[in-house]
């Protein structure tokens, strides 16, 4: 019995000081209505949805993702790429490049920008769970050249990966961040000076004329066990010639109309598509959901997001590109499916992408 006690408290400890690492450090917000978002200590969505519409408490929710079989839950294969040399880039060429899952690079207009960079093979709060797929990550920080803004849309592991920004702080010049992000970064050593940390509309007026807004979107936030103490977002880059918005996570909602009420049409649409469930339809989109999205952004292009990285939900891998492909035939707007780290030319209307991903399909 004192075998097993000595091997609880070792256990214990073990545990506590694995929660000190800087991963796990708390974010800091000043309380108040933030538009009417925050109250009763955290933050909520414009119109009210449940994270999930099961009965299932966590452990058992877990308990079930953990045991479903899926067929083709993961690939049964390397996943392809073509991994662009961003450090050989002409500064001048307006491109974007998919990093896998929701992790972005793009040059416009001269400026050079990384989306929710997340580069570690697996983004969970438990080692080595939720691991990426193989051939799916195949960019580090020392791929990134100089980048003239970092977003962060919200700070779920997927998104906000501690290791990625350690390792990218002094390439980066500024942040920006919906309300609490920021804190984790001043915490893990990026200067205040460099978080630009804001509500939903709000605007970062940036190099050239260039602008850098603040989005809604419905979601949630947390990286453990306590939700919602951080604003999630989506964001719109607006240049003089581009218009390019990043959705983040999101289930569909209004804000998308309202969003181009306020900022018009847009040249590209990063939307995700993927980690969806039936039990969760308020906080992720189905993918014929995305299509519609995308047309509420009267959008001339769409690039697939949250997809072909990590395992988060329980339907094959491939899944969301079939169906956004099927959703987007006859659609006003062009489907972009490059392969990860394949560039996409932002001024080249002609450029064609194949369905890399249905050779890889099990029979």
């Amino acid at each position: 019995m004192i075998y097993i006690s000595i091997l609880i408290v070792i256990v214990a400890v073990g545990v506590y000081v694995y929660l000190q690492r800087p991963q796990f450090d708390a974010p800091s917000v000043e309380e108040q209505s933030y538009q009417g978002k925050y109250y009763q200590g955290q933050f909520h969505n414009v119109n009210e949805v449940p994270v999930t519409t099961s009965d299932d408490n966590f452990f058992v929710g877990l308990y079930k993702f953990l045991t479903d079989k899926t067929q083709d839950a993961k690939p049964a294969a390397e996943l392809p790429s073509q991994k662009t040399d961003l450090l050989g880039l002409d500064p001048n060429e307006n491109i974007v490049v998919w990093m896998g899952h929701s992790s972005y690079f793009m040059q416009l207009d001269g400026q050079r920008y990384l989306i929710d960079p997340v580069f570690s093979d697996s983004a969970s709060p438990v080692p080595g769970t939720n691991t990426a797929f193989a051939g799916s990550n195949v960019y580090h920080a020392k791929d990134i050249p100089e980048i003239d803004y970092l977003l962060i849309t919200h700070d779920h592991w997927d998104h906000l990966d501690y290791p990625t920004l350690e390792a990218l702080r002094d390439k980066v010049a500024q942040v920006v961040t919906p309300i609490g992000v920021g804190s984790y970064l001043t915490q893990w050593g990026y200067t205040n000076d460099t978080i630009f940390e804001r509500d939903w509309f709000e605007v970062f007026n940036a190099h050239q004329s260039t602008d850098i807004y603040v989005l809604p979107a419905q979601h949630f936030s947390g990286r453990m066990l306590q939700r919602n103490q951080t604003l999630w977002g989506s964001f719109a880059i607006v240049t003089p010639n581009h218009k390019v918005y990043f959705g983040g996570d999101s289930g569909y909602g209004p804000h998308f109309k309202q969003i181009n009420e306020q900022l018009g049409g847009f040249d590209l649409a990063i939307l995700e598509t993927g980690q969806y469930s039936k039990n969760w339809p308020f906080i992720h989109m189905m993918p014929e959901e995305t299509a519609q999205a995308a047309e509420d952004l009267e959008a001339q292009a769409v690039l697939p997001s949250h997809n072909s990285k990590f395992r988060l939900s329980n339907h094959s891998w491939y899944e969301p590109l079939d169906r956004l492909s099927e959703a987007s035939r006859d659609k006003p707007y062009r489907l972009l499916t490059p392969l990860i780290g394949q560039s996409v030319r932002l001024d080249d209307e002609g450029q064609v992408f194949n369905a890399w991903w249905q050779p890889l399909k099990s029979e």
